[in-house]
């Protein structure tokens, strides 16, 4: 896990040093709101409807129980003692007060954590793979790469006020877990016919309104390279992306209005133009943030546990655990546990306080003091010897943290919604939790399977509706919420865009929808297919059909 040098340490100070000036220009009245804006911005800090929220950079969403127990500190300390993990991979805190806000970011600063650029028109925290250096399916560790990319786009000079807003995510395993095909840039981790590692590299991905998956504009960049070709492909954005209309200022307008490859023409031009002058990375520098990401000193074990393998035979609940939330990891004898911050009738991404400080306990106690966030609202123990399994999801089942519904329907994504959002148009958690306790029947979610299902409520997209199996949106319809049911999206390595399949319903009428897409589904699998599989298979009509006959 990274570790602050004393360039970030003096970096993250010294700005909180300044947002405490300005926070108390602006109580004193020397600043109006609309001056205050974009410097609460640059330090993560929104007005929404109820509140100012707080938005903690978690990058590449890994974690220390140190860190993680300083977040529940701030929660019980500065907020209403719970905390919301976000779609990318950070958290924020809802109820802050303005006055607090600057001792939370020295807070945070302690533990070496900050919100620098969680907000603003700059490039975002990079995201990547919630099992990244503990999965047998990648061809590398993402994280370097992530963290190097942290180190270049922070404040820089060019990139500090673009266009629009920019997410970069990155994966280095086939199995795609990061959703890289929907964001401004995806890179995936590639290595060439002599084994040279490098990336291919996807621009032009995005959701809100004008849902796009990114194109491919080069199979194949070496890692040397990495730094020089994100750069060039943020000066042709800088120069040529709308700035005279928001809704058309994000990198995926440009590229659909030019062609991904005269756009990819482009970034090599000006690429080209600048490699005699290289971003040179000195090799001490890589070597130094590759130790912070070397595998843990992990003992290999057996692969199986009698204990565990008498468990599960016996306990039809912790059946459905070993199934669903534990991961194989590349060591013989550990797992990736994922653990649900979706309980059913829960909020989903919410974590308490309390919760928060037992899942540092854990880690610390079973994995090695580590722990991941997933874009999927989901935190992760990514060292856990399979044997201690049994004593672990006895603590998490006593803690509500023990649910076995990871990839199932009521593994929900949901934005705030109305309930927080002053951009929203209507609510998503209640929706949310309306759909898990229609489903909270583990036998029920086990005979369905693998199903996403994702919400917003708005066209924003904070939901990720565009990339679900089955996709919820709000939208305000003469002063009434209604809810759009969307199907056939992705974001996995098999992207796709889920499509509206008719008319709104209401917040009772979404809910007995999705049940009647399930039953379609159900009584239209073969041999064992996920919902994916047969929404592809079938099509739309045999789904639009039963809903709209049966509501």
């Amino acid at each position: 896990m990274y570790a602050y040098d004393p360039y970030d340490k003096e970096i993250v100070n010294t700005r909180v040093e300044e947002f405490r000036d300005q926070v108390n220009r602006r109580l004193s009245g020397e600043l109006t709101e609309e001056e205050f804006r974009p410097l609460r911005l640059m330090n993560g800090l929104y007005l929404q409807l109820h509140a100012y929220m707080l938005r903690v950079a978690i990058p590449y969403g890994t974690l220390s129980s140190v860190q993680m127990r300083r977040l529940a500190l701030i929660a019980r300390k500065y907020d209403k003692g719970y905390g919301h993990f976000t779609t990318r991979q950070n958290i924020q805190y809802n109820w802050p007060k303005l006055v607090d806000t600057p001792d939370i970011l020295l807070d945070l600063a302690d533990v070496e954590m900050h919100a620098i650029q969680t907000s603003g028109n700059c490039i975002r925290n990079v995201t990547t793979d919630q099992f990244s250096g503990a999965t047998a399916d990648e061809i590398a560790d993402p994280r370097p790469y992530a963290e190097l990319i942290r180190q270049w786009s922070t404040f820089h000079p060019e990139f500090s006020f673009l266009p629009r807003k920019f997410k970069i995510a990155i994966t280095g395993a086939p199995s795609d877990r990061a959703a890289v095909k929907w964001h401004d840039i995806g890179l995936v981790v590639r290595k060439n016919d002599a084994g040279d590692i490098g990336f291919e590299v996807l621009v032009g991905g995005g959701m809100g309104r004008t849902p796009v998956i990114a194109k491919t504009i080069r199979d194949f960049i070496p890692e040397a390279d990495l730094l020089g070709y994100l750069e060039a492909i943020l000066r042709v954005y800088n120069e040529q992306g709308r700035r005279d209309n928001k809704y058309k200022a994000r990198i995926k307008i440009l590229v659909e209005a030019l062609g991904s490859d005269t756009f990819a023409d482009l970034v090599e031009k000006e690429w080209q133009t600048t490699r005699h002058h290289p971003i040179d990375v000195p090799e001490a520098e890589i070597k130094r943030i590759e130790a912070f990401f070397a595998p843990p000193p992990l003992e290999v074990l057996p692969e199986q546990d009698p204990a565990v393998d008498e468990l599960a035979a016996n306990n039809f609940l912790f059946h459905a655990f070993l199934k669903n939330n534990v991961r194989p990891h590349k060591v013989p004898g550990h797992v990736n546990v994922t653990i649900s911050l979706k309980p059913h009738g829960g909020i989903p991404g919410d974590a308490t306080d309390a919760q928060m400080d037992l899942v540092a306990d854990l880690a610390d106690t079973y994995s090695l003091g580590e722990i991941r966030v997933s874009h999927e609202q989901n935190l992760i123990l990514p060292h856990v010897a399979r044997r201690d399994l049994p004593e672990l999801y006895e603590a998490l089942s006593r803690s509500g943290l023990g649910t076995a519904n990871v990839g199932l329907i009521s593994d929900i994504i949901a934005c705030p919604g109305l309930d927080y959002c002053a951009l929203a148009n209507a609510r998503s958690i209640p929706i949310a939790q309306n759909l898990a306790k229609r489903f909270d029947d583990i036998t029920r979610l086990q005979d369905i399977g693998e199903l996403k299902v994702k919400i917003s409520g708005c066209i924003n997209s904070c939901g990720h509706h565009h990339a679900g199996h089955i996709g919820i949106l709000g939208v305000d319809r003469k002063g009434e919420e209604v809810y759009q049911l969307l199907l056939g999206g992705s974001g996995a390595e098999d992207a796709s865009k889920a499509q509206i399949l008719g008319p709104g319903f209401d917040e009772n009428g979404i809910v007995d929808a999705v049940e009647t897409v399930v039953a379609v589904y159900l009584g239209e699998r073969q041999d064992g297919e996920k919902f994916l599989e047969t929404y592809r298979r079938i099509g739309a009509d045999p789904f639009k059909e039963a809903v709209y006959e049966a509501h």
